[in-house]
């Protein structure tokens, strides 16, 4: 028999808990355990005005961005609407089913006043990274460092080339927000000092992306993404906006070390990373200076296509200050006696060491080591010694290890865009791509506790 047609009846009570209908197995049931919002009040106070009309609840919009960053709502305005239709947000979000949404706009106007000013997003993440390390899932002996591009909210058409850009002439009190901090940060060296070599283009709209053809695709306008991890269970432990330059990058992993161990009192063991960060001041930096292991491999341009032989053919010898060629013969630096003594090295740390031409005119192999050159001549770093520790750890078992252990830096970045939406940017400006970088990592944090801490089982009724 055919049911009776359903009509909407309205009824003057309703029983209804919204606790009941979100699922016990939901994503956000299971985060909620590792927020903790109940210090956030306290550290936006001195940012809050003591008069006026009460503001919209800020747990309640962290809340609302943690929901949209950890299920890749990418934009607030679709994100106020899913919250105010689903129930399991409502839930995580403390909203009544007759509770009021607030409006998109709302994050706009915090975004750009007392969340930056109070660096709000960067305290929300340390303190996801700390209950990590309270939970067990990060023991900061062995950390991974890399950086992935994130296409920018810009135009391509939208830009100047090289030639015609002109910052200085530029007014700050008149130019878009994006601009202003463009400004603000040219001597930043995440933003505009890391490099003297300039852009071949630079956006209107957002002047501090980078841009760059790394993907070997179409150029674009991005910022970089830099992350450091514990490999333990891939848990972020820092993460920093720079733009998509090399010298940017590694800036950045210095600036992350370091914080980590100001923040955590963490001290790693090693870090593992690729080619990008195995230059020379970087390798003494870890190696002298901060005590780290480099799992890195070694950035050499010494090799020859050619068939002669390569700087890894002559033996240095400490102790004499002298390299010695496959000829048998010695290269120094110096072959007199100097009144004022001379460092040999030039601006970019190298020093020359050179063969005596009599002996190279005499040699058997001078056509197999330097057929065009009358002498042959060998280059040294001053942070060579760093470089070679870096070479003998590439030998061992444990760096075979840590190329391995590399990819989860990867994983987290595919996760990032693929899973999270994260392929591109919507906030515009240095400031902008940081809220955006801190939300995804603790989005990506809060997610990782979830998987690998279960949550406890119900007692069950007699």
């Amino acid at each position: 028999m055919m049911g009776p047609k359903q009509e909407a009846q309205s009824a003057l009570f309703y029983e209804f808990s919204i606790e009941d209908h979100v699922p016990g197995d939901h994503l956000l049931r299971s985060i909620d355990r590792f927020v903790d919002l109940d210090g956030i009040r306290q550290y936006l106070a001195p940012f809050y005005s003591s008069t006026g009309r009460p503001s919209v609840d800020p747990e309640l919009m962290i809340r609302m961005l943690l929901i949209g960053y950890s299920l890749g709502i990418r934009s607030e305005r679709r994100l106020c609407e899913e919250v105010h239709l689903n129930l399991a947000y409502r839930w995580f979000c403390r909203l009544d089913l007759a509770d009021p949404v607030p409006d998109h706009s709302t994050f706009s106007k915090n975004r750009h006043g007392r969340f930056r000013d109070s660096d709000l997003l960067r305290h929300l993440f340390e303190t996801v990274v700390a209950r990590c390390i309270e939970e067990g899932l990060v023991s900061g002996q062995r950390l991974a460092v890399d950086a992935s591009l994130i296409e920018a909210d810009t135009n391509r058409q939208n830009s100047s080339a090289q030639r015609d850009w002109a910052p200085d002439t530029m007014e700050a009190t008149d130019a878009p927000r994006a601009d202003q901090e463009y400004l603000a940060t040219l001597d930043d060296a995440a933003f505009g000092a890391a490099t003297p070599v300039k852009p071949k283009f630079t956006s209107h709209s957002d002047p501090a992306s980078q841009w760059t053809a790394a993907r070997k695709g179409p150029a674009y306008f991005a910022y970089s993404t830099n992350y450091m991890i514990d490999t333990d269970n891939a848990v972020i432990l820092d993460v920093e906006a720079t733009r998509s330059v090399r010298q940017a990058e590694v800036g950045a992993a210095r600036t992350m070390i370091d914080r980590i161990a100001k923040n955590f009192n963490l001290s790693p063991e090693r870090l593992i990373a690729d080619t990008a960060y195995g230059s020379a001041p970087m390798l003494d930096w870890l190696v002298n200076e901060r005590g780290i292991a480099p799992h890195i491999p070694v950035i050499d341009k010494s090799g020859r296509k050619d068939g002669t032989f390569e700087r890894a053919d002559f033996t240095y010898d400490a102790t004499d200050d002298a390299y010695t060629c496959p000829g048998g013969k010695k290269l120094r630096q110096f072959r007199r006696t100097y009144k004022i003594p001379r460092s040999g090295v030039d601006k970019d740390g190298l020093m020359r060491y050179r063969a005596r031409k009599s002996d190279c005119d005499t040699c058997d192999l001078k056509t197999k080591c330097t057929p065009r050159d009358p002498q042959r001549k060998v280059t040294r770093s001053i942070y060579e010694p760093s470089r070679d520790v870096a070479r003998n750890i590439a030998k061992t078992t444990q760096y075979a290890i840590s190329c391995k252990l590399r990819k989860k830096v990867e994983m987290l970045f595919a996760h990032l865009k693929r899973i999270l939406g994260l392929n591109r940017l919507r906030l515009r400006g240095p400031n902008g791509v940081r809220d955006e970088f801190h939300l995804a990592a603790t989005a990506q944090n809060l997610r990782k506790l979830a998987k690998l801490i279960p949550a406890p089982a119900k007692p069950q009724s007699a």
